[in-house]
């Protein structure tokens, strides 16, 4: 089934903000090779549908701007998004939401990006080795490099912050 990539009209079938061939040229342009190993562009398809739907669940509440078309596929394109001052077109997917849907499929190449949670293990020994584990670090993987990227396009405030607005 051939991926259906956002084009910045708002599609409402479209599957992942970068194709095959431009994370192929992303990645080449880097120095990595991981990508091109792996076996088909139907598994790099796979991946690339996989990592636009953790960017979906991750971060729509936080993206700045509202979605383009209430009709649309995924979050991108949106309005109102300003970066360095400058007004974000309502008609294009930034290149560094393309860059981070191929990194994040790259990661969902070799692990599940958003894996299940499971309890907190606080002390386990095994022989005479004794593992504790800090109750209060992230439970979940998280990508610090991805939300770099992406930082520009998030609202400010944290993960927890809601916006308000004046009546």
């Amino acid at each position: 089934m051939a991926l259906i990539v956002e084009d910045g009209t708002g599609l409402s079938t479209s599957e992942a903000y970068i194709s095959v061939a431009d994370a192929s040229t992303y990645f080449t342009a880097r120095g990595n090779t991981t990508w091109a190993a792996i076996s088909t562009d139907d598994l790099r398809e796979a991946y690339l549908r996989q990592a636009t739907e953790y960017m979906t669940q991750v971060y729509r509440s936080r993206w700045e701007g509202v979605r383009y078309s209430e009709t649309q596929a995924l979050d991108w394109p949106r309005e109102g998004v300003v970066r360095d001052s400058w007004q974000v077109d309502t008609d294009e997917v930034p290149v560094e939401v393309k860059r981070a849907c191929a990194e994040l499929a790259l990661k969902a190449s070799s692990a599940e990006l958003y894996a299940d949670l499971t309890r907190g293990v606080i002390r386990e020994t095994v022989g005479p080795i004794a593992v504790e584990y800090d109750k209060y670090s992230p439970e979940r993987v998280r990508y610090s490099a991805i939300d770099a990227m992406l930082q520009p396009y998030l609202k400010s405030g944290g993960t927890n912050s809601v916006g308000l607005v004046r009546c």
